[in-house]
């Protein structure tokens, strides 16, 4: 049973931690992707702050060396939590030296405080990659102009105070070009290793197919749950079933065999 219950715990603040309905259309929803162009560059002289607020450039952010570049929402109630999750674990079993890479995050949300950066650092689950994370925030305007640079396109939902963005990951040459486009949520270390050594070698990879995987958790067009979001709370709501009649026929058992003894 413990399995059962271990994904129940895990699904649960992703299935309700949402609200109930989206401002965003769906023509709004299809801007919102991933798609760099061939020579897409981050321009290394923005500036933004960190967790302890000092200000540095990005240059400064990525220190020389090939970087894992995720964008997230710090107050996220969806997945950006779970793909920082994932990120720092698939680096952690690259084998890779972490002194020899960076994970940088941004921050979409220029409200976004140090505290919500340093709380959403928690779920860097490995000592050793935490130490070469760099948590980022920044104002609207240098945010933008780093996103358009890399192809990122997202939205904002005023109503909900929730940005619909690509669940993608950008690996990053030394120099700030855009190396691979990857999902956030599906990243393995086997894959991330590699793009990490061609990145540090300079190396550049084909953008042919747009990432659409969305942090989001709504259908637009109609203010209900996604169709991924419905099917996972269906599931909970059967786990949930299943879990209640096991504990029933395991006690039902014991107090049958607690009866025979006597």
């Amino acid at each position: 049973m413990k399995p059962l219950f271990a994904a129940l715990f895990i699904m649960a603040p992703l299935v309700l931690a949402t609200g109930a309905q989206a401002a965003l259309t769906r023509n709004e929803l299809d801007g919102v992707f991933l798609s760099p162009a061939a020579d897409a560059a981050a321009p290394l002289a923005l500036k933004f702050r960190d967790i302890d607020d000092r200000r540095l450039t990005l240059r400064e952010a990525i220190g020389g060396r090939p970087s894992l570049l995720l964008f997230v929402d710090y107050n996220c109630r969806t997945i950006c939590g779970p793909a920082l999750a994932i990120a720092s674990g698939a680096l952690a079993q690259t084998g890779l030296d972490p002194a020899k890479y960076r994970l940088v995050v941004i921050g979409l949300d220029p409200k976004d405080s140090a505290k919500d950066a340093r709380l959403m650092a928690r779920q860097i689950g490995d000592s050793a990659v935490e130490r070469v994370t760099i948590l980022l925030r920044g104002d609207a305007g240098n945010v933008h102009r780093l996103t358009d640079a890399l192809g990122y396109r997202y939205r904002y939902d005023v109503a909900a105070d929730q940005f619909a963005h690509p669940a993608g990951a950008l690996v990053m040459t030394a120099d700030g070009r855009v190396s691979r486009a990857l999902s956030s949520l599906a990243l393995n270390p086997r894959d991330l290793r590699l793009a990490l050594v061609e990145a540090g070698a300079g190396h550049i990879g084909t953008f042919a197919d747009r990432l659409t995987l969305l942090c989001y958790g709504f259908d637009a067009a109609h203010g209900v749950y996604a169709p991924a979001i419905a099917r996972m709370l269906k599931l909970f709501a059967a786990l949930t079933v299943i879990s209640v009649l096991g504990a029933i026929a395991v006690l039902e058992r014991r107090r049958r065999m607690s009866k025979d003894i006597r």
